[in-house]
């Protein structure tokens, strides 16, 4: 038809001038674009598609490897749950004591020791100790028991065994291992205010603005901060260089609350060295009266110096001399230059035991000379601390002794013989915590008086082991009882009070019968006029 061949017609000459367009399909290719390019396309498409599986396939078998882990590490977490169960079982039911055969060949084939076996060891011969009639081995004495468990700790603790003796005669068998648990952890960080300078709460919100984390104390202190952690050194912050608090343990804040120095007092610190205490008695005095600050070691005055300056210190004295010395006391001045203190503080020399966290070598480096060669160094000191006060003080007469040493040969024992030696009664710390002092140890009994006393330790207060005793003197006068033992020992009779006041009487008696030629009689004469003495003094 004529409209068929127009359209005809069109088409060609489209065809013919160029102006014509290929037919596009929906997705813009033409169809012989789309014949070139299908190939192409499809081996894009099987590339990604194999990549993406092999993709998930890698990821499908580290979920796999993943699973795999995880229930291993289950499954090992219960067999090792089961294990401890089941040693714990055998523990609690069939603990046997190792025979001397086993403890060689444990001793030769395990070297370092090792210390799972014997943590559990201990648990186990605990709890026979602890119901020592139903749980012990037959034909076993608990000294053996007793023996091993020594052994045990003294190899899982690194302890020496003379001290570990000393620790289980003060403390319970539980209680004594957590004492050395409390000594392989260190004590917290803890600072005091310096209220000469600043109050707590402005020192507080100063070193958070340092990012310093802090809390207070604890409600029986009103200028402890403990530190927790810091993003700046807590020994060099400007607030530190600036003397507005110190550095210094929780326990050696007690002493000073002990001692509770008054304004206008003078008060020696006999022991002085670093200066936190005495520093500590100067801000409870307010910077009046006169404080002496002594100590043997002149090396250590440096640091006592240095301290007393940074923190403001105004009236203190700074002395070297050796503590046994006070008073110098001379027949025209009775008090001399060093005596005659309202109050006295003696943190003596001790052997560190309650300071094992800070000085692990305590663990071994100690023995029985060193416990009594402080021992007795502690008895000198006490003495003349006590010679230094003034029983007929106003406001004062007391003296504070404390010791880092949880022994009893450095604390009780001291404190009993000073009780004996000089007018002096013990009174009430002050301190609403810690435990009492021991009245009985072992064959040993001291003055009930010692209740008063009080001990710290790590594992009960979290502070060092600390002891604290305060005394009260009610005359200045030195008892003559002092004087016996040396009487004993230069009589070959033991008689205690031989050299009494009618002793002149005496003296002439023997001078008169020795000008008749009588001298057998005299030593019956001495015991009939010392008799007497004897009986005097005991009927009070």
């Amino acid at each position: 038809s004529s409209d068929g061949e127009q359209e005809g017609d069109i088409w060609e000459m489209e065809e013919e001038d160029g102006s014509g367009e290929e037919m596009v399909d929906d997705y813009g290719a033409s169809s012989s674009e789309e014949d070139e390019l299908l190939p192409i396309e499809k081996a894009a498409l099987k590339q990604k598609s194999d990549s993406e599986e092999e993709e998930e396939e890698e990821e499908e078998e580290e979920k796999v490897e993943v699973s795999a882990k995880i229930s291993k590490q289950k499954k090992e977490q219960k067999k090792e749950e089961n294990t401890d169960l089941q040693l714990n079982l055998d523990i609690d039911e069939e603990f046997r004591l190792p025979t001397d055969e086993q403890i060689e060949r444990e001793n030769i084939l395990s070297f370092p020791p090792d210390l799972q076996v014997i943590h559990q060891r201990i648990k186990g011969n605990m709890e026979v100790l602890q119901d020592f009639g139903v749980k012990r081995e037959e034909g076993r004495t608990r000294q053996e028991y007793l023996a091993l468990l020594r052994r045990d700790m003294a190899a899982y603790y690194s302890y020496s065994d003379f001290l570990l003796r000393k620790l289980m005669d003060i403390f319970p068998l539980p209680e004594l291992i957590n004492f050395l648990e409390a000594n392989e952890v260190p004590r917290p960080v803890t600072i005091r205010t310096n209220t000469l300078k600043t109050r707590r709460r402005d020192l507080a919100q100063a070193l958070i603005n340092r990012g310093v984390n802090l809390d207070p104390l604890g409600k029986w202190s009103k200028t402890g901060l403990v530190i927790y952690d810091s993003s700046v050194p807590i020994g060099a912050t400007p607030e530190y260089l600036a003397g507005h608090y110190m550095l210094q343990g929780a326990s050696s804040l007690l002493p000073v609350m002990a001692l509770a120095p008054q304004e206008n007092e003078r008060v020696l610190d006999m022991c002085c060295a670093p200066g936190g205490k005495t520093s500590y008695i100067a801000q409870l005095m307010k910077n009046t009266g006169m404080i002496l600050a002594n100590d043997s070691n002149a090396e250590r005055l440096r640091s006592v110096v240095g301290n007393l300056h940074r923190l403001g210190v105004t009236n203190a004295v700074v002395s070297n001399c050796d503590g046994r010395q006070f008073p110098k006391v001379s027949s025209y001045q009775p008090w001399g230059v060093l005596g005659g203190f309202d109050r006295v503080l003696l943190d003596a020399p001790c052997s560190g035991t309650g300071v094992i966290s800070k000085d692990p070598a305590v663990k071994t480096n100690k023995d029985e000379k060193d416990i009594l060669r402080c021992a007795h160094l502690q008895k000198e000191l006490i003495l003349s601390a006590i010679d230094s006060v003034n029983a007929a003080s106003e406001t004062g007469g007391y003296i504070v002794y404390c010791t880092c040493s949880i022994t009893v040969e450095e604390n009780e024992w001291v404190v009993d013989y000073a009780l004996k030696k000089r007018n002096v009664r013990l009174v009430p710390t002050g301190l609403d915590f810690g435990k009492e002092g021991f009245t009985r140890f072992k064959d040993r009994r001291f003055h009930r008086s010692l209740k008063s006393t009080r001990r710290f330790y790590p594992h009960t207060h979290n502070m060092d082991g600390f002891f604290i005793a305060k005394f009260k003197k009610f005359s200045n006068a030195i008892p003559k009882a002092q004087k016996e033992p040396a009487v004993k020992a230069a009589s070959p009779v033991p008689v205690p009070d031989a050299i009494t006041e009618p002793q002149p009487k005496k003296k002439k008696l023997e001078g008169s019968k020795a000008a008749k030629g009588q001298k057998k009689p005299q030593p019956a004469l001495k015991k009939r006029r010392s008799l007497p003495a004897q009986r005097g003094p005991a009927k009070p």
